[in-house]
């Protein structure tokens, strides 16, 4: 029997190393592709096309966040699991699950009721996702032809709905629960919606014309 216990200890160990290794920060050799872009090109074309006097005036992203809300998880609570792992594929951080502030009768919604699950990115990760978002995910959309430029909130940030997560190339299509959607927000110190478009814009986001 005691064996028997020390293999589950070990077990349980490994777990534990697991999931702290999950979130621990990416170490890397290089900075993130699209940071260097913006650092040597994008700001210096943003100077230019705005008429920036202080460096500290360019736009620049300030965070990404991803929200995924699941009303049919009132009926399914594995959808919450589902998109949680999900979640965690795409962006490499352990995503957090968001719940009803208040109840609902209607909907049979209970205060405290797992909803959804959320992530934000910043720093490397922000423009590592940016980078796989625009190259990789968006063109394998069905019969993609750009994205809306009206998702912008008037304060320099811009909202784009996805309609299925399978789009992005981490997930695989036999494993998921269910096909969804998600929200992604791009968070920027653009001050109005003309500058953020341009960073966007300089970062190959393919806005449709």
């Amino acid at each position: 029997m005691a064996k028997s216990k020390g293999q589950k200890g070990d077990a349980g160990k490994g777990k534990k190393a697991k999931e702290k290794f999950q979130n621990e920060p990416i170490k890397r050799d290089n900075p993130p592709r699209l940071q260097v872009k913006f650092n040597e090109t994008i700001s210096k074309k943003l100077q230019e096309e705005f008429g920036y006097k202080n460096v500290m005036e360019i736009p620049r992203l300030k965070k990404i966040v991803l929200n995924v809300g699941l009303g049919d998880a009132i009926q399914n609570p594995k959808l919450i699991e589902s998109a949680f792992e999900e979640i965690k594929i795409i962006t490499g951080r352990k995503p957090v699950i968001t719940k009803a502030k208040k109840s609902v009768a209607n909907f049979k919604l209970r205060e405290g009721m797992k909803i959804g699950v959320m992530v934000t990115l910043r720093r490397e990760a922000m423009y590592e996702f940016l980078d796989r978002l625009v190259a990789l995910a968006l063109p394998r959309t069905r019969d993609f032809k750009g994205i809306s430029a009206k998702g912008f909130d008037g304060r320099g940030n811009y909202t784009l709905g996805i309609r299925e997560q399978i789009i992005f190339p981490e997930i695989n299509y036999d494993n998921i629960e269910k096909i969804s959607g998600l929200n992604i927000t791009v968070v920027t110190t653009a001050k109005t919606d003309d500058e953020a478009r341009a960073l966007l814009r300089h970062f190959g986001v393919p806005f449709r014309k």
